[in-house]
């Protein structure tokens, strides 16, 4: 038996959310609705004039794994901070949500990564993303034990940009794969898979990684088609055990080798912020997963998660989601 059901990896970063108006974006050259990268004097810059605000641990594995402890399972996460005053924020937030995370701080620059989210009266989000120490994550913060002791663990994308991050998350796979174990994940961003399409098809048809996670535009990015049922086809050669594709409110399909279902969206009464549906849906799929449970069913606790955290602001769950009738009635099943 694991002692954790699901291990994560990302970019740690802290997300510092303020509501301004109109004229404070012009007046600091911040474009509306779009995450922009920028450095560290204009994140300090931003961060002084931003005035009060709430600052929360953030990032996608994070989230995923936020999900999988939400849900009833038991989660663990491996993300670089520093050790500074929003590093202190970060590892006292996410702990605080339950989720397992020791990685060691740095000790030197740069600062903890942020991400100073801008939200206007009209509801629309500008991001100024500082990466900072998130990109300092090495094979030594990759942890055996905690490895070995993860029924999965499973990485974002994103990490494929930085070379050390690269070498932690394979080593990260031959130590799973070392100790029986699965190892996962998601495309992220069909930037990304722009950016690395043939080192993440080496991962996949190497089976370095066993499940495969992506929303439908990372999965026709994959393939460069625009043909979904090609894309489908394409995953099911590719991936050793397992790919999930969300596709948004026509829910999501399951695909295995020769074969593929589609399972449908739940729900959502009101649509507010869908900023973690895809790192919800991951956890929701991985909590069912890891206990056994049919891949219909974990698909399904997946869209009921993505489906609630669209409907409040914010990626990390507001309640329990293990509460939720729906969830409840699918872990029930769970022996």
């Amino acid at each position: 038996m694991a002692d954790i059901d699901v291990l994560t990896i990302g970019n740690a970063i802290v997300d510092i959310i303020a509501q301004v108006d109109e004229e404070f974006l012009v007046r600091h050259e911040v474009r509306k609705g779009s995450m922009t990268l920028i450095d560290a004097e204009r994140a300090t810059a931003l961060y002084e004039a931003m005035g009060p605000a709430v600052e929360t641990s953030g990032g996608s594995a994070a989230n995923t794994a936020a999900g999988v402890v939400s849900l009833g399972g038991r989660g663990a996460y491996i993300g670089k901070v520093s050790d500074d005053a929003l590093g202190t924020v970060y590892t006292s937030d996410i702990r605080a949500q339950k989720v397992h995370f020791a990685t060691r701080p740095l000790d030197r620059p740069p600062p903890t990564a942020r991400s100073m989210i801008l939200v206007t009266p009209d509801g629309e989000r500008s991001m100024s993303t500082y990466l900072g120490a998130c990109m300092e994550l090495t094979p030594e913060d990759i942890d055996e034990a905690l490895v070995a002791s993860a029924a999965v663990t499973y990485f974002e994308g994103y990490l494929w940009d930085q070379p050390s991050a690269k070498a932690a998350i394979r080593l990260a796979a031959e130590l799973a794969h070392r100790h029986g174990r699965t190892m996962a994940f998601t495309l992220s961003d069909s930037f990304c898979v722009h950016r690395y399409r043939d080192e993440f098809l080496e991962l996949m048809r190497s089976g370095a990684v066993d499940i495969v996670f992506a929303n439908e535009a990372e999965a026709l990015a994959l393939y460069e088609t625009d043909d979904l049922d090609l894309a489908l086809r394409r995953l099911g050669e590719d991936t050793k055990r397992l790919a999930l594709v969300t596709r948004s409110e026509k829910g999501c399909v399951v695909v295995e080798k020769d074969r593929s279902f589609a399972v449908e969206a739940t729900p959502v009464r009101q649509l507010l912020d869908t900023t973690g549906a895809g790192d919800l849906f991951a956890g929701g799929f991985l909590r069912g997963y890891t206990a056994g449970l049919p891949h219909a069913d974990s698909a399904r606790l997946g869209t009921i998660a993505a489906a609630h955290i669209i409907e409040q602001i914010g990626p990390r769950p507001q309640q329990q989601l293990l509460r939720l009738p729906a969830a409840k009635a699918i872990l029930d099943r769970i022996a």
